[in-house]
């Protein structure tokens, strides 16, 4: 029994609820929290950044491996998390429960940490499964929850670390069943990282069984997040005769070119991955125009941003932004093809954008409209 009631104290006998194994939880806890929240700002600043911040376009991979770690990491974080409230709950059943001012004020920050860690996890887990069954905009929660959980973090370590390092420092005693303990702990969230890494990393993708997406699954080989019919985007849209791709804004001279036009234009082929805010990505080889030769045609100075508009009839993601450094750099094109054959009309038919070290969401399809300014 790893509980019992003396004098109306609760008391655990259990060895597992000691210091030392928390010390440790905590400090693999500390290490992917910040892991996390360091990733998750590059994420955050690559999808909106701001005025100041002129994202580059190289490590091509960059995006691609740094939320592949967020949500990864995240979802190997979750053995850790249970396993260290398992460890420190019965202090939350400490009677009296306040002693204090400042006692009230470590149990209170405590309780943000822990219901931040919580809602972090819970609403990620469902995010990355597609299953929104909360009122609230998840990136927004998930951004602002971020500070408030780093926050009682630094808080809490610093509160704690005397106590901490003196208890990882000295000698254990007894301590195989905390060895066997911390062991089975990341040993399930190694389990966890092999059966999802394969979205992100080909060559293990038949281990993937966790993961929400897989490379190779999906129309023309790719995965897909947002299909055409979500879109509000049909084949009758995109096969309309009247499709333009029009060029406008600070421009020297406006364009208005068809498919057949693009088609005519100088093509190039690149190899590029679509890396997902949900943690997979899968590299394929789209063929296209340059959009530097593009707006180099339409005279385009070299310090403009320009906006591109998709056939999508409403979303967050309808339009995108794209710096200079992005669409100067020879790998960003507007594609018409994906792995040797014409775009999929759920991959975005008639062209899309695809760039390096972007995110999947900026990576617009169904363009229709460019917007120079």
């Amino acid at each position: 029994m790893s509980a019992v009631q003396r004098a109306g104290v609760v008391r655990f006998s259990s060895r597992l609820h000691d210091e030392r194994v928390a010390s440790w939880l905590g400090i693999w806890l500390g290490v992917s929290f910040t892991t996390a929240f360091v990733t998750g700002l590059i994420s955050h600043f690559m999808q909106h950044p701001p005025g100041w911040l002129m994202w580059p376009s190289r490590p091509v991979n960059l995006y691609r491996v740094t939320q592949g770690l967020h949500v990864i990491g995240g979802l190997a974080t979750i053995p850790l998390l249970l396993a260290k409230l398992w460890t420190v709950y019965p202090k939350l059943l400490q009677r009296p429960p306040i002693r204090s001012v400042g006692h009230a004020l470590e149990r209170a920050f405590i309780f943000l940490l822990v219901g931040a860690s919580l809602f972090q996890v819970v609403t990620g887990v469902l995010n990355i499964a597609y299953w929104y069954a909360f009122p609230f905009f998840f990136t927004t929660a998930h951004y602002w929850t971020a500070y408030i959980l780093i926050g009682a973090l630094l808080i809490h370590v610093a509160n704690q670390w005397a106590t901490t390092r003196h208890t990882v420092m000295k000698r254990p005693e007894d301590g195989l069943n905390r060895r066997a303990f911390l062991a089975t702990v990341a040993a399930a969230g190694g389990a966890i990282t092999v059966t999802t890494v394969g979205e992100a990393f080909p060559p293990l993708a038949q281990l993937a069984v966790l993961a929400p997406r897989r490379p190779g699954v999906g129309p023309q080989g790719l995965p897909v997040n947002r299909s055409a019919y979500a879109a509000g985007v049909t084949q009758a849209d995109a096969n309309d005769p009247a499709w333009r791709l029009q060029v406008t804004g600070r421009v020297q001279r406006e364009l208005s070119l068809s498919l057949s036009d693009l088609r005519a234009l100088p093509s190039r082929s690149v190899r590029l991955p679509i890396a997902c805010v949900e943690g997979w990505s899968a590299g394929a080889t789209w063929g296209g125009v340059r959009l530097r030769d593009l707006l180099q045609l339409a005279g385009v100075d070299p310090d403009a941003r320009v906006q591109l508009v998709s056939m999508e009839v409403a979303g967050l993601y309808k339009t995108s932004w794209v710096s200079p450094r992005h669409w100067q750099d020879p790998l960003t094109l507007l594609a018409l093809d994906v792995n040797g054959r014409p775009l999929d009309l759920d991959h975005g038919f008639p062209c899309r954008l695809i760039a390096p070290n972007r995110p999947g969401v900026n990576q617009t399809k169904w363009v229709h409209r460019m917007v120079v300014v």
